[in-house]
C-alpha cells in the first residue's frame, strides 16, 4: 500500500483486527526461505533464539500498528527476562556488527570484553552513546501525528462484522461455509446460559445474514428458548 493511500483508505491499514484485501492491493513475493540444515544444538540454536521487532534495519520505521508498538517494548523485555541480560551476545542472536548495550556482567556474558567505563548514559567516561542520526525520529508516520496513546482513527468502513462477511461471502466455498454453520451449532449448542444463544445468532447475523439464519435455524431445538425469528433479533451498535 502506497503511504500516500493509507490515510484516506476505507478502514484504518493498521487495525489488527483487519486485512488488505488482495484485489486491492496484491501480495507481493520478496524472497524465499530455504530450510535446508537442521539444528546441531537444540537448546543452543533455538531455544535460546530471540527475534525482537525492534531490531529495525536502517530504512524502516515503526507503523502506527497498536500491536507492533507494544510488541517493541515487550519482546526485547521477554528476551531479557527468558535468556539472560546479554542474550544479544550469544552465537544464536549475536549480530554480524559489535554489540554495544549498557549491561554490565550478568547471565550470559559472553567473551572477557567487561566494561571498564561506567554503562550509564550519558557519561564523559566514553561509554555507550547513541548516534543522534541512527536514533532521530524517521521521516515516516511520526509526522502524521499518529504514533500517539490514543484511539486509532476510524475509516469510513471501519467495522467490527464487514470483513468476517466477505469472508463468508466472497472466499469460502459452499462446503466450507457448511461446515463453518456446522461448527458453530456443534460448540453452541451445549450452552446452557440463558440469552447467550440469542447473542450467538445476532453476531452470526451481523456478520452475513443468511449464517445467522442457519445458525439459528440449527440451534433451535437445541436449548429453551434458544430458537428465535431472526428478522426480530435485536442488533446493537
Amino acid at each position: 500500500m502506497p503511504y500516500e493511500d493509507a490515510a484516506a483508505y476505507r478502514f484504518n491499514p493498521f487495525d489488527v483486527t483487519k486485512v488488505w484485501p488482495h484485489e486491492d492491493y496484491p501480495l507481493i513475493k520478496v524472497g524465499t526461505m530455504t530450510l535446508d540444515r537442521n539444528p546441531e544444538n537444540y537448546v543452543a540454536q533455538i531455544e535460546q533464539a530471540a527475534f525482537d521487532v525492534s531490531n529495525f534495519v536502517p530504512g524502516i520505521d515503526a507503523s502506527p500498528d497498536k500491536m507492533l508498538l507494544a510488541r517493541i517494548f515487550a519482546y526485547a523485555d521477554a528476551q531479557r527476562y527468558r535468556i539472560g541480560t546479554n542474550y544479544a551476545e550469544i552465537p544464536v542472536n549475536q549480530p554480524n556488527v559489535p554489540v554495544n548495550s549498557y549491561s554490565k556482567d550478568g547471565p550470559m556474558r559472553h567473551g572477557f570484553n567487561s566494561p571498564t567505563v561506567p554503562v550509564y548514559a550519558p557519561n564523559s567516561l566514553g561509554g555507550p552513546a547513541a548516534d543522534p542520526v541512527l536514533a532521530a525520529e524517521g521521516p515516516g508516520w511520526e509526522s502524521d501525528g499518529v504514533l500517539i496513546r490514543a484511539a486509532s482513527a476510524l475509516h469510513s468502513e471501519d467495522d467490527d462484522f464487514g470483513q468476517a462477511g466477505t469472508l463468508i461471502r466472497d472466499v469460502m466455498t459452499a462446503p466450507e461455509r457448511e461446515r463453518l454453520v456446522a461448527n458453530i451449532i456443534g460448540h453452541a449448542g451445549k450452552i446452557t446460559l440463558p440469552g447467550l444463544m440469542e447473542r450467538i445468532v445476532e453476531y452470526w447475523t451481523r456478520i452475513d445474514p443468511d449464517t445467522g439464519g442457519k445458525v439459528n435455524a440449527g440451534l433451535e431445538p437445541s436449548a429453551p428458548g434458544s430458537g428465535m425469528d431472526i428478522d426480530t433479533v435485536s442488533i446493537k451498535d
